[in-house]
């Protein structure tokens, strides 16, 4: 996976942003409707991935879980992905460091 230098003077917010777009990249297949955004959940954080826009993709993505938690972990952006449509959580996969 490429690492592209960040500029030095980012802040948290820029440096998550840049680390999701990263994701996004790597996840072609990942619908360009899916909302992507981490949350904290008690002491970890998790990525969710929001198929409210895009329900149909939601089965097609799950199956495809292993590159996603090779991805997430290789950017060390959570600790689990969590599959939503709106609130309702629709299945989660840990992901091991």
């Amino acid at each position: 996976m490429s690492n592209q230098p960040l500029p030095s003077d980012c802040t948290a917010t820029q440096f998550e942003q840049a680390a999701l777009s990263r994701f996004r990249a790597l996840v072609t297949f990942l619908p360009s409707n899916c909302r992507v955004f981490r949350e904290p959940w008690d002491c970890s954080t998790v990525l969710c991935l929001d198929f409210s826009q895009c329900p149909t993709f939601l089965e097609s993505t799950k199956a495809q879980s292993l590159i996603l938690q090779a991805v997430v972990q290789e950017l060390g952006l959570a600790r689990a992905l969590i599959f939503r449509v709106e609130q309702k959580s629709m299945g989660w996969v840990r992901i091991d460091f």
